[in-house]
């Protein structure tokens, strides 16, 4: 079974960055695309970002457009959210995501959570005003 580990959460002041990572256990399951959504307190699941396996195909909700950037090293196994000038509703658990459609290596997944098929534990990011 794929397993999914983020990392890299914490505090940090509005304005501030954070590098978020999620690690693949396989490294077959990182050739496909990868999602992060984040959960507010007592809001929904929101989608945040997405990229193909190939890393060709990236997609972003407009809230986080110019301010967050998606990317993967799959040599690493690895997909990272870059998260700059953060802002106080940007604060979160922030979970990843992986699709094992094929068709993701090369097309983005979308902002369905039912695309997805297996989910990290979550790591929590907080912006302080």
């Amino acid at each position: 079974q794929v397993q999914l580990a983020e990392s890299g959460g914490g505090l940090v002041q509005a304005g501030g960055s954070l590098r978020l990572s999620c690690e693949a256990s396989r490294r077959t399951s990182i050739q496909y695309g990868i999602g992060w959504f984040r959960q507010a307190p007592g809001k929904e699941r929101e989608f945040v970002a997405a990229i193909s396996g190939s890393g060709g195909e990236k997609f972003y909700t407009d809230s986080v457009k110019g301010r967050f950037t998606i990317s993967r090293d799959n040599a690493k196994n690895t997909v990272y959210l870059q998260m700059n000038s953060l802002k106080p509703e940007d604060t979160a658990v922030y979970y990843c995501a992986g699709s094992s459609s094929g068709s993701t290596y090369i097309y983005s997944p979308g902002n369905r959570p039912t695309e997805y098929d297996y989910w990290g534990q979550g790591t929590q990011v907080t912006v302080s005003s």
